[in-house]
């Protein structure tokens, strides 16, 4: 039988899952952490702490900024030094809670135990309150607040939650060795969000370049009290695990231009949210570490490392070697929508999933030619976009014309940059054409909203 996907463009790079054998280690704690306020979507946490103070690992250290904002915790325990601006991986200021490492001691009531715990509370209302001060954000990327997630819109209804255990990115496999560690909590964690959103069936999408996946859960499910919850193997396609290409594949519907995923009866969570999701609930353990991949060919240890949030890159990268002399580029992420680093001794947040290295030969950029009009960019392009029109628009400064031909549903997975034979940039100059439009539908809701304020 055919395995499923999207129905619309995708590439196939060599997956070079290189490090998909080694387990997930915890990282030694670092002499200090640096923890953002600025790292999920929405609007920035606010400090609770002052400088001085002692803090406890899971204690609350920034509360939420808005109703999309999310709370940020201590990821160790020892004493506040600092509160201000420190660089992030582009080598942006951001505020960040400076705290020197002084033991490993535990906010009371938090479960550090491998008991697995099944019972699951009756109360949706308490268990998203859990969540939401667990500070639990999407995992997979974008960073999106969890609780807001749980709770569609009046007149919206879930009727399918997917859970993404995908991990299309080459090099990737923090993921995989989540599903193949922490399968059953992952498991308990699907159950809690699919009872929150009202008992609705769950697929656990997972890639077929990943069989030790799928046979593992599929023998957790087998085992655990849980109704309604499936496998469903994938075609190795990318970006297989795009929200709205992993929704076309599970359901066979098409999220419309400038749509959620609710809109046609969907609610996304990726494996790592699901873990975190079970640790709040049934752990009272909010996010204070993630799984990082530490990869790439010229990297000699390849390693799954379990990481205290906040913790400096470099710290990272010499625990395992230091910086290989023929590294000419570090990628927060992965090859396809990763991010280069501009600044090692910027830290984790919760969002960090690998540090990729590539050697100068793999990121030189080929001589740009000519666009031949060969339209594979429009092709491989799983939004539908035509990205060989939307980099002329972006040229000719035509905001009107880029939203006009929706360059805001990029979602910037780099398929057309990766299939064009004339090595133009094209993701780089789309990036910025839909920046552009951005700033323009946020300038005119804020517009509309004065206007609707200002008649009442």
């Amino acid at each position: 039988m055919a395995k499923r996907t999207f129905s619309i463009g995708g590439v196939h790079p060599h997956d070079n899952k290189i490090s998909r054998g080694c387990r997930i280690e915890p990282l030694p704690l670092p002499p200090a952490v640096y923890i953002s306020v600025a790292q999920h979507i929405g609007a920035p946490a606010k400090p609770v702490v002052a400088v001085g103070d002692k803090v406890k690992v899971g204690q609350v250290v920034a509360e939420q900024g808005g109703f999309v904002s999310a709370f940020i915790h201590s990821s160790v325990s020892g004493t506040v030094k600092s509160i201000g601006p420190r660089k992030d991986l582009a080598g942006n200021p951001q505020t960040c809670i400076e705290i020197a490492v002084e033991g490993d001691e535990w906010l009371e009531g938090i479960d550090t135990s491998d008991t697995l715990v099944t019972g699951i509370p009756e109360d949706n209302r308490a268990i998203l309150e859990k969540i939401r001060l667990g500070g639990v954000v999407g995992l997979g990327g974008a960073t999106f607040p969890t609780h807001v997630k749980l709770s569609p819109p009046p007149g919206s209804q879930c009727e399918r939650l997917i859970i993404n255990g995908c991990e299309c990115e080459p090099y990737l496999t923090s993921d995989f060795r989540t599903l193949l560690e922490k399968g059953e909590q992952v498991v308990v964690g699907a159950a809690i969000l699919k009872q929150v959103l009202g008992n609705v069936p769950c697929t656990i999408g997972i890639e077929e370049n990943k069989p030790e996946a799928i046979a593992h859960i599929r023998e957790v499910i087998a085992k655990l009290p849980y109704k309604d919850i499936e496998v469903m193997p994938l075609k190795m396609r990318y970006p297989q695990g795009g929200e709205k290409q992993l929704i076309d594949a599970v359901m066979h519907r098409q999220v419309g231009s400038g749509g959620l995923p609710i809109s046609v009866g969907a609610v996304v969570q990726n494996v790592a949210t699901a873990l975190a999701v079970y640790d709040a609930v049934q752990k009272n353990k909010p996010i204070v570490d993630n799984s990082v991949t530490v990869t790439g060919e010229c990297f000699p240890k390849q390693a799954n490392l379990l990481v205290r949030v906040g913790t400096p890159l470099s710290y990272i990268i010499d625990y395992l070697g230091g910086v290989p002399a023929d590294a000419a580029k570090v990628i927060s992420g992965g090859p396809m929508m990763g991010r280069a680093i501009a600044n090692l001794d910027a830290a984790t947040v919760k969002g960090t999933s690998a540090l990729l290295f590539l050697t100068e030969a793999q990121t030189r950029r080929k001589p740009q030619t000519r666009c031949i009009r060969c339209g594979k960019c429009a092709d491989a392009c799983p939004m539908g976009l035509e990205p060989f029109l939307l980099n002329r628009l972006v040229k000719a400064d035509d905001v009107e014309q880029l939203e006009a031909n929706a360059a805001q549903d990029c979602i910037e997975c780099g398929c057309c940059l990766y299939s064009c034979p004339a090595h133009i940039p094209l993701l780089d100059n789309i990036r910025m054409g839909k920046g552009a439009v951005m700033g323009v539908i946020r300038a005119r809701a804020a517009a509309a909203k004065a206007v609707a304020e200002a008649k009442k």
